[in-house]
């Protein structure tokens, strides 16, 4: 069975208030990342929670591998494993328990979690696994929670905001972990990270006012925007004003330090060859180079 993901015409309102879902659709299948991005309130969390039978959405539908998640919940679910606004493991539990709790939830036989559960805390490098978790850090005790998600290796991954709190060292963890698993398993995740969401995902939604604002290749977008916003690093500090004195096409200059910048400027690529000729009348040009931030370029201008 190939993994898949789909909902369609989704819509949720609460009450008689304002729609946080209006119709959207998206359908994914097979192995990969899809970023799911957009503000607080565009409707993230209640997409996921629709899609995990957390929610029932006003109409639409969701289907998990091809099941409907609303008349065949079981089905839907069973090759799902899913992090939803930072669950907490029982503070008197240690860590094995929990994970053996999960793990007993998801119906993965004893003899299968004696061997999964000292791998994952070996990858996730999780505390000792006889610690009791209310004794153990945020970001730790997020760990053990994305650990027990992993048991029974579920094909599909529904993941809000899965590095959200942890600090550097952790997120680079987590985001290595998840480029492993996408090359055979199904993610879609939500992230404020635009560069995390750069280096993991292969496919983003821009999820705004309840709508998809935009869905495509993390480096279709990236070439859209891209070239209208640049690094440039000098030899020396200039100021930024004698950057904005070029005037045309450049747009904006954010001063990243004394002598690099962030360049916003209208324009392909001979506007942006010809800004660099012009900067190079300013200082020597160490670096030149389209800005990594081409997800967040867009993201602004998309909920604009």
């Amino acid at each position: 069975m190939t993994v898949s993901l789909e909902v369609q015409g989704l819509r949720k309102q609460y009450g008689g208030g304002p729609l946080v879902l209006d119709g959207i659709s998206f359908r994914y299948d097979g192995a990969g990342a899809i970023g799911y991005l957009g503000p607080n309130g565009a409707g993230k969390t209640t997409t996921l929670k629709i899609l995990t039978g957390l929610l029932a959405p006003t109409s639409g539908d969701a289907r998990l591998n091809g099941f409907d998640v609303r008349t065949d919940r079981k089905r839907a679910l069973w090759d799902v494993g899913a992090v939803i606004e930072t669950p907490e493991p029982y503070p008197s539990q240690t860590v094995r328990e929990c994970m053996e709790m999960v793990g007993a939830f998801r119906g993965v036989p004893p003899g299968e979690l004696a061997t999964e559960i000292p791998r994952l805390a070996q990858e996730l490098n999780l505390p000792p696994l006889e610690t009791r978790t209310g004794r153990i850090s945020k970001g730790q005790r997020q760990r053990v929670v994305i650990a027990a998600t992993l048991l029974g290796d579920p094909n599909l991954l529904i993941l809000d905001e899965p590095t959200s709190g942890l600090d550097p060292a952790e997120r680079i963890l987590i985001r290595e972990l998840l480029v492993r698993l996408k090359a055979d398993h199904l993610i879609l995740m939500s992230s404020h990270l635009m560069s995390e969401v750069t280096e993991i995902c292969d496919q983003v939604i821009f999820l705004n006012r309840g709508k998809v604002a935009l869905a495509d290749r993390v480096d279709a977008v990236a070439e859209r925007f891209r070239s209208r916003l640049v690094e440039v690093e000098f030899l020396q500090p200039i100021q930024p004003q004698q950057i904005a004195a070029l005037g045309p096409p450049l747009r904006s200059v954010v001063a990243l330090t004394p002598q690099r910048f962030r360049i916003a400027f209208d324009g392909g690529d001979p506007e942006r060859a010809a800004l660099l000729v012009r900067l190079q009348t300013l200082a020597p040009v160490v670096s030149y180079a389209p800005s990594g931030l081409a997800l967040e370029d867009a993201y602004l201008q998309l909920i604009q």
